[in-house]
């Protein structure tokens, strides 16, 4: 990846478990203003309804459970997202939970934003940071993996 640069304009992806859904929702509308100047995207079903309760125009992905997850973890890596709004349901079990997390650890890999929950969202949506461009810092684990097995030999 060359750019470690989060732009002005983000590009956030929206991701909701069907309890959270109409509670992402109603964060989207309160913040239409912020989340306009930016480019959004989701997982499926997210997507759409957010879409259709909203008007913002939304990049759908699959579903979750179908390989949406995977998806927004992989456009992660590729540079295409660099901010993750996920609202998740911690008492019930998904069955793509390995999705879920695998998509968590990318997302802290690459070092970029992510809110699991409403507060979180709010306090990112409210950074000085999303009215300008930010300087990630990832880690190069490659080399890090290499220095420890050199110590190790």
């Amino acid at each position: 990846m060359d750019n470690y640069k989060i732009g002005k304009q983000k590009n956030i992806a929206l991701v909701a478990h069907d309890n959270r859904k109409e509670e992402l929702i109603n964060w989207v509308k309160e913040n239409y203003n912020t989340l306009s100047k930016h480019f959004l995207m989701g997982t499926g079903t997210t997507a759409r309804l957010i879409s259709e309760n909203t008007g913002l125009p939304v990049k759908a992905f699959k579903s979750g459970p179908m390989g949406g997850d995977q998806q927004i973890g992989a456009s992660i890596v590729n540079g295409d997202i660099d901010f993750l709004i996920f609202f998740c349901d911690p008492l019930t079990a998904q069955p793509h939970d390995p999705d879920v997390k695998a998509l968590l650890r990318i997302s802290v890999v690459y070092d970029i934003p992510a809110a699991m929950n409403r507060s979180t969202a709010d306090f990112l949506l409210n950074s000085k940071f999303m009215e300008g461009e930010y300087d990630r810092n990832i880690v190069d684990y490659y080399s890090k993996i290499r220095k420890e097995l050199l110590l190790n030999l």
